[in-house]
């Protein structure tokens, strides 16, 4: 990096460090790219407490949590619409024909994606599933939503709902035809050549979904492609796994369904996090259309306006007029989403401007919620650095 360069983002450097020394988290990782090229790129504070802290790399894999939705199960959903195998507005009794859907059986993809279906936002389902054989809870977790009565009327209001993800990808293994690990990997990741953006299967309940994180030497890969424990950002010392948990999936839900569901269980670093954004920002751009139709990519990053006052688009939040986690000086026609572990990822489609922020906030407690201020405090500063506040 250039002397003019490390003098123009000094604000934002001092502004990382500021969220260490405040103890917003113990580290972090920030990516930002303008029109297509990435400007900034550093790591600040540790990935690890203890006796032995590790430093924060650039490359450290992060468990993304609810950036798992934008970043894997709705690219499957778009990739789905593309081929025809779903329509945004079709009825799950026809995406999900075999099931006995009850009262659920009229909603649509396009009320799941925008957190307007009427489920209730969280269950400990994790307390129940832990009871069942591994092969057979998502069969049972699918069905106690399904059970689940209405925490309001469909299409009546908005509540940000794990639920409707884990029925997403229920329709991507009916209607693709294969369980969502293997099917982002096949369109998206493997394409991409992203080896460390990965589901993480929990080898304690059957079948992992994709290459297990193993103890090892920094920088060590087997033949097949693991990736040492080592190099994940620990997350929580989790009061009922009795552990801290690295390189294993946070969410209490996915971790009981094997290390994912559609809601939360992705891991990647910073560079993979951005090869999928901009992936999405080409096809946005009429760049590319190999993958996705522009035009498909377009109604996904549109606010839907389902719900009066809503901010949703299919999958993706967009920037609201006033509280937002993008700040103050991103455009309304900017799209994201933040992750429970200290993650989120804002594009701006006007200006051209990706920002992704990486941190492990829950480590060791989850009580530490301090990112709130710190986000928009951030974005802020990136884009007054660029010159476009």
């Amino acid at each position: 990096m250039t002397g003019a360069k490390l003098n123009m983002f000094s604000r934002l450097r001092d502004r990382l460090r500021e969220g260490v020394n405040q103890g917003v988290f113990p580290g972090a990782v920030l990516l930002a790219a303008r029109g297509g090229g990435i400007v900034f790129f550093e790591a600040v504070g540790i990935s690890s407490s203890g006796p032995h802290p590790a430093l924060m790399e650039k490359r450290t894999i992060f468990d993304l949590a609810s950036l798992t939705k934008p970043l894997a199960t709705t690219p499957a959903m778009m990739k789905l619409v593309d081929e025809g195998a779903v329509h945004l507005d079709q009825p799950l009794s026809e995406l999900l024909a075999s099931s006995n859907l009850g009262d659920k059986a009229g909603l649509t993809p396009r009320l799941l994606l925008t957190h307007s279906a009427g489920l209730a936002d969280w269950k400990p389902y994790h307390e129940r599933l832990l009871h069942y054989p591994a092969e057979e809870r998502k069969k049972w977790v699918r069905q106690w939503i399904i059970q689940e009565p209405f925490a309001y009327k469909p299409q009546g209001g908005n509540l940000y709902s794990d639920l409707g993800f884990m029925l997403l990808e229920w329709i991507i293994e009916e209607r693709g035809g294969e369980r969502l690990p293997a099917f982002v990997q096949r369109h998206f990741f493997g394409p991409l050549g992203l080896r460390r953006t990965l589901f993480r299967g929990t080898s304690e309940q059957g079948n992992p979904p994709g290459p297990p994180f193993i103890k090892g030497g920094k920088d060590e890969e087997t033949k097949e492609g693991r990736t040492p424990a080592e190099e994940v950002a620990p997350t929580e010392d989790c009061p009922w796994r009795k552990k801290v948990l690295q390189g294993e999936v946070h969410d209490d839900n996915a971790w009981a369904l094997g290390g994912y569901s559609g809601h939360a269980g992705l891991f990647s670093d910073a560079e993979g996090v951005y090869a999928m954004a901009n992936l999405l920002r080409e096809h946005f751009m009429g760049r590319r259309k190999d993958i996705f139709r522009p035009e498909t990519v377009r109604e996904f990053f549109r606010r839907q306006d389902i719900v009066k006052g809503s901010d949703w688009a299919l999958g993706w939040d967009t920037r609201a007029l006033e509280g937002s986690s993008a700040g103050r000086h991103f455009s309304r026609n900017s799209v994201g989403h933040t992750g429970f572990t200290g993650t989120s990822i804002w594009m701006d489609l006007e200006r051209d401007v990706i920002a992704i922020l990486l941190t492990n906030r829950v480590h060791p407690k989850r009580e530490n919620d301090r990112i709130k201020q710190f986000r928009p405090l951030i974005h802020d500063t990136i884009m007054e650095e660029l010159g476009l506040a």
